[in-house]
């Protein structure tokens, strides 16, 4: 298959060139910044531009039998470049013919609010993503309002786990046994898989591992209770510098915010 895919320089994206490519598909890896993108294959393109410029979005997807969308933003940007883009990527697709479309948004969007672990929902969210959670649901919004085979993927927390290939997907809030966090790896493959798999067209479906680890809410307090929401402390919050919260008595330092996806946007 010949695909187009955006966002090839970032967390996510890198994993979904690579998988793609493994799997024999014909790949054109769109970048802003193509020097962050080092593979070579004889099936890869590598193809310089902006998101934001219609033409050579067209460009991009022309003659393609789909697209795949893994733009992503530092969290605290107050750009709409994912909205915006994926704007730019519809319109190019429904010029051109071209009409599978999977794209990548986050867990917590939209109707999926409810799957999100206390602390990102009241806090995390409505004061430090607010924009980035925004820019995502309008991003989304775009999508279901074309006429594309779309398939948006919402990953949990993402982190730089391993390609295991088992996770749960298409989870609600009540599921039970999540972590409520996903490697790029295993967002990728997800991804890659809905090319040909129909089950969850025009659906926006939630993917996570299931839970088998004992996590942060026992720890922080000092004993190891089982907790529904593994490593959501330590991954969500920092922005490299100390965020208190629970009252000001807790501090997470230094760590890579995962929701949303990773600072490279092409």
């Amino acid at each position: 298959m010949k695909l187009t895919i955006f966002g090839s320089t970032g967390g996510t994206g890198h994993h979904i060139v690579t998988q793609a490519l493994e799997q024999g598909h014909t790949v054109t890896a769109f970048a802003r910044n193509p020097e962050r993108l080092h593979q070579t294959h004889k099936k890869l393109r590598i193809m310089k531009g902006d998101v934001l410029d219609f033409a050579s979005v067209e460009r991009a997807v022309q003659g393609q039998d789909a697209v795949i969308c893994s733009l992503g933003l530092p969290p605290m940007s107050k750009s709409n470049l994912r909205a915006e883009g994926t704007k730019n990527i519809i319109r190019a697709m429904e010029k051109t013919g071209v009409k599978r479309f999977i794209c990548q948004s986050t867990a917590g969007v939209g109707d999926s609010r409810d799957t999100l672990p206390f602390l990102m929902k009241y806090i995390i969210v409505p004061f430090i993503l607010r924009r980035a959670w925004r820019d995502h649901e309008i991003q989304e919004n775009y999508i279901k309002e074309s006429q594309l085979e779309w398939i948006i993927a919402r990953p949990t927390a993402l982190t730089d786990g391993g390609h295991t290939g088992s996770y749960q997907h298409g989870f609600t809030a009540d599921t039970k046994k999540i972590t409520k966090k996903i490697s790029r790896a295993d967002t990728a493959d997800f991804m890659l898989k809905q090319l040909v798999d129909n089950t969850y067209l025009h659906k926006t479906p939630c993917i996570s591992y299931s839970s088998r680890h004992i996590t942060v809410w026992g720890r922080w307090r000092g004993h190891s209770r089982a907790a529904p929401y593994p490593d959501v402390m330590p991954q969500t919050l920092a922005v490299n510098d100390r965020v208190r919260v629970f009252r000001g008595q807790r501090q997470a330092a230094g760590r890579r915010l995962s929701y949303p996806e990773s600072p490279s946007h092409q």
